[in-house]
């Protein structure tokens, strides 16, 4: 192990880490939007209660969420020198439009919201939390556009004299394809999470308080389920489509993801495969056809090979192994799969389970806690997939992983930050766990209290 390996660890640990909170606080931000509009055009009481009470939670969980994104920014500058002075041209300009627009956006009218319950007009304030849902995704299209430039850049050209890439069209890297097609897998992925949050806060309040919330949750357990299942929909369909733009603009990454030797036609889709240590299958079960269906839409499509591959790319970029660590590509794509599959048969069995009236029985108490983790794993290791297919490049046919490294950093420089970030990471976790528990089984009705009209200080002003 060197400096690079750690270095790398620090970035996928600290990025898989804050990828935990953006799913599902651009979701939340939606779901809330819709319990306050819900309360705007109905009056009904138990959807206010149900914005105060999950907005509470989205707010928890935003927080979390800026604290761990400013790490990623940092860690360009401390561990990644050569990449940031390779591409900074290029990569800071979608990060620039993200910090200076959606996330401006964000801030500013989610303080409006917070502070302005008594204060605000109700459709300013609905305004206010529909402005921050919609900020979000803007966020997370933009930093999506920015990946996906390393996945399929666009948009650019080589200066060899600087040593850099330099950016001639910000038009084409908002609108590569790569993004085109990932963003809604993404929002579908996250949809997806705050369907599976929300919707295993509600029956696990279902199952342990009184009966006095049993109508709003049940409500709530109906919109959380519905939204994992809309989202899961989509995924399924966006996730198509990107498979099949991945197979003609990263054919190695699908064809690591399957251990695709050798170019096939009626390629077969491997459910479930064992190697020994010299790579031979063990155990393999196979579906006929299928990879070739996901890559072309046709049974007798062609679908190449890792190994074929590989020599297209020694003879292009020279000597050196070109394709990725495949047992980690292929099982994470599965364990993507397997999760967000397990999340939507969860939210159909409740859906089931709560019919005609019917609340869940007590022993399904586990299956509410672990349910909104599912989607949570199923994005993480989507993300994994995502960027460890991608390798030994950093960005795709022009810059390697090991080339992008800073050159005066050693073992002990990056080792102390990834014990540090990671033991940091542990305690955030913690709190961010409690903080939620906390609130979680705390009381429900938390409706505001009715403006005082007593002139007298503001408790507190920024």
């Amino acid at each position: 192990m060197d400096a690079l390996d750690l270095a790398r660890w620090q970035f996928g640990i600290t990025t898989v880490y804050h990828f935990l909170f953006v799913p599902l606080t651009i979701s939340l931000a939606f779901i809330v939007a819709g319990f306050q509009t819900a309360w705007f055009r109905t009056g009904n009481d138990k959807y206010l209660k149900l914005t105060r009470f999950y907005g509470e939670l989205f707010l928890i969980n935003f927080a979390m969420g800026v604290v761990t994104g400013i790490v990623q920014e940092f860690q360009f500058g401390m561990n990644w020198s050569n990449y940031s002075r390779f591409v900074g041209d290029i990569f800071g300009a979608p990060l620039a439009i993200e910090g200076l627009l959606a996330f401006f956006l964000e801030s500013t009218f989610l303080g409006l919201w917070i502070f302005g319950w008594d204060k605000l007009p109700k459709r300013i304030h609905l305004a206010c939390i529909w402005i921050v849902a919609v900020a979000t995704a803007l966020s997370a299209y933009i930093i999506l556009a920015a990946n996906a430039w390393m996945q399929q850049p666009v948009g650019f050209a080589i200066n060899a004299s600087a040593g850099r890439a330099e950016l001639k069209d910000i038009f084409a890297v908002l609108t590569n394809p790569t993004v085109l097609w990932a963003f809604p897998h993404v929002i579908a992925g996250a949809f997806m999470t705050g369907g599976a949050f929300v919707l295993g806060v509600a029956v696990w309040r279902l199952l342990r308080r009184a009966e006095d919330v049993t109508a709003p949750f049940r409500t709530a357990a109906k919109v959380g389920a519905v939204a994992l299942l809309i989202g899961g929909l989509f995924v399924v369909v966006s996730g198509d489509q990107l498979g099949k733009h991945i197979a003609v603009d990263q054919p190695m990454k699908l064809a690591a993801a399957e251990n695709l030797r050798t170019t096939e036609t009626q390629a077969p889709f491997s459910v479930f495969t064992l190697w020994d240590l010299n790579g031979n299958e063990i155990v393999s079960i196979k579906i006929p056809d299928v990879l070739s269906i996901l890559a072309t839409n046709n049974p007798n499509g062609t679908v190449q090979g890792i190994d074929n591959l590989q020599a297209d790319a020694q003879k292009l970029y020279g000597p050196g192994d070109y394709s990725p660590i495949v047992p980690v590509t292929f099982w994470s794509f599965r364990l993507m799969i397997g999760a967000g599959t397990l999340a939507a048969f969860a939210a159909l069995w409740f859906l089931w389970r709560m019919r005609k009236g019917k609340v869940p029985g007590g022993r399904e108490v586990a299956i509410a806690i672990v349910l909104p983790l599912l989607p949570l794993a199923a994005n993480s290791f989507a993300w994994i997939f995502t960027e460890m297919g991608r390798q030994p490049w950093i960005v795709y046919g022009q810059q390697l992983t090991s080339a992008a490294v800073s050159p005066n950093i050693g073992m002990l420089e990056v080792g102390i930050t990834v014990v540090g970030f990671t033991l940091l990471y542990g305690i955030l976790a913690v709190v961010e766990v409690g903080l939620l528990a906390k609130r979680i089984g705390g009381p429900f009705d938390a409706a505001p209290a009715a403006a005082d009209s007593t002139d007298r200080p503001a408790p507190f002003a920024y």
